[in-house]
């Protein structure tokens, strides 16, 4: 590690040592602050903030990553060593069509992003097979809009990648499950229940997403501007 980073995980150790309040955080405790920074940063990268406003939110990020380590390094779990070695170690194992498995670079590499996208796919097929779901591994927790968007998303790429139909393609009844009902509804639709608006919303998410549109983005901004915000 450089010396800063040696000295910040230093620093952040001898706060849990000798700062109660510092002492006192756990990973639970931690997750409110880390949702917190990470709208922060978000915010910063979406109004376009100075440099300097960026660095300091993606320093605030990484003070809950040496958090996390420090605390288990306490239990003796992992550190920001074994931390920093996992992720490289997946990112080799991941990126099949930049490395091979010993992490050195290949001879060359696929300039088309499907190429690269169906690459990373099967290299995350090869290590969880047992997944045969697309929604495996799923945080629940998400906001709805950006839930929706990652479910759309990797079912569609399952749908490819097993040749299987693509469930957001069927339509049906309201009331069966996993339908979604004509994403090109008339402009004067009103749903009868909530059952009805999340069908809706959710075939507007899968025609925003298949025109590349970021529906949870697109609809933050726009209440943004109703709030009189940039």
């Amino acid at each position: 590690m450089s010396q800063q980073v040696d000295r910040l995980v230093e620093i952040i150790s001898l706060l849990r040592e000798h700062c109660a309040w510092t002492a006192a955080l756990s990973h639970r405790s931690l997750v409110t602050y880390l949702l917190e920074e990470s709208y922060e940063l978000t915010e910063a990268i979406e109004t376009q903030a100075p440099d300097t406003e960026l660095e300091a939110e993606l320093g605030d990020i990484l003070l809950q990553v040496v958090l996390h380590a420090a605390i288990g390094a306490e239990r003796h779990a992992f550190d920001f060593d074994s931390i920093a070695g996992h992720l490289s170690a997946k990112m080799i194992r991941r990126n099949t069509h930049i490395f091979f498995p010993d992490g050195r670079l290949r001879e060359s590499f696929p300039s088309s992003i499907q190429e690269i996208i169906e690459s990373w796919d099967k290299a995350k097929r090869a290590e969880k097979p047992q997944n045969a779901s697309a929604a495996a591994g799923m945080p629940t927790n998400l906001p709805a809009l950006h839930y929706a968007q990652m479910f759309i998303s990797r079912t569609r790429r399952h749908a490819a990648i097993t040749e299987t139909p693509d469930v957001l393609e069927t339509s049906g009844p309201p009331d069966t499950k996993n339908s979604v009902p004509d994403p090109e509804a008339p402009a004067g639709f009103i749903p009868e229940n909530e059952q009805e608006l999340g069908e809706h919303l959710l075939a507007l998410c899968a025609t925003a997403a298949a025109r590349g549109l970021d529906a949870e983005r697109a609809l933050r901004t726009v209440v943004q501007q109703r709030v009189g915000r940039p």
